[in-house]
């Protein structure tokens, strides 16, 4: 049964690439508006077709110039969050020349890092802050890299700085202030069960892990629940500390994710917790200003 469901789920795929892929082809290339709802559909036909239950606490910020700052545990990732809204992804360079998957990232106008190479930072941020004066919301998985899901590793900040070379006053004109949104991808059950020590890797994908292996086993596995706990966003103006603003998206989305494991309402307090930003969205997003 569990590769009937794998095959089931890899024949619904290829009808739905078939389809779908073309005209996102067309849409980018001519630049339809559609462009940004067609992912969307995949992923959300993606995340039937593999099992995954998506719930959502708090809310995406619904103004833009917007860029989301979250954990990156898998390639499921890009599956449950492009499902959610249109989404654009900051991915690292190698995903471009991955067979297929570097197909779907280009159609999904990803922009592509190149992490080894310091001096394309400011290229490449450049082209982020562009997207994001266009009205585009991007996702910075801002670890640099993935891990197990049980916890998070330290958020680089250097990418961090297209928020600000989006804003007006920084070359050409543009808005008047970026908001950047922290948020914690938690996988929290597989089959009903919580996840332990054994069964995490079959979600997180990380180190030294082949991709397609991966893949089957999680597509005979199925039934796969994650919460995706959205941060109160934050405010980004030319005084803006990058490495403050790191900092607290950092402990921010490590806190919700913490709290959600532990079965517990994140931004509550434990013994030992650290005084981190609360995480319920608003319409009033906090500002991080420079220390004087």
């Amino acid at each position: 049964m569990p590769a009937l469901r794998a095959c089931l789920a890899i024949a619904g795929l290829t009808v739905v690439t078939l389809i779908l892929l073309p005209l996102q082809w067309l849409a980018v290339r001519y630049g339809w508006q559609v462009r940004r709802t067609i992912p969307v559909l995949f992923h959300r036909v993606g995340c039937w077709l593999l099992g995954v239950r998506v719930t959502e606490r708090g809310r995406l910020c619904a103004t833009r110039p917007l860029l989301v700052s979250a954990n990156h545990v898998s390639w499921l990732d890009i599956v449950v969050l492009g499902s959610r809204v249109p989404l654009s992804f900051i991915a690292k360079s190698e995903v471009a020349s991955w067979p297929l998957f570097g197909t779907f990232a280009r159609l999904q106008r990803s922009v592509f890092v190149n992490r080894q190479r310091r001096s394309a930072t400011g290229r490449t941020n450049s082209e982020i802050a562009e997207r994001l004066a266009d009205g585009d919301a991007m996702v910075l998985f801002a670890e640099g890299t993935s891990s197990d899901g049980s916890r998070v590793l330290p958020f680089r900040s250097a990418l961090i700085g297209a928020a600000q070379a989006a804003l007006a006053g920084n070359g050409e004109a543009g808005p008047e202030t970026v908001w950047v949104q922290p948020l914690a991808i938690v996988y929290t059950r597989l089959q009903g069960l919580p996840l332990d020590r054994r069964t995490r890797p079959l979600i997180g994908w990380y180190g030294d892990m082949d991709l397609a292996p991966h893949l089957w086993r999680l597509m005979k596995e199925g039934a796969v629940d994650v919460e995706l706990v959205w941060g109160e966003p934050v405010a980004v103006t030319p005084s803006t500390s990058r490495k403050a603003l790191t900092l607290q998206l950092e402990e921010t989305v490590r806190e919700a994710l913490m709290a959600t494991l532990q079965g517990r309402e994140p931004g509550t307090r434990i013994t030992g917790a650290k005084d981190v930003s609360p995480l319920a969205s608003r319409d009033a997003p906090q500002n991080i200003a420079a220390p004087q």
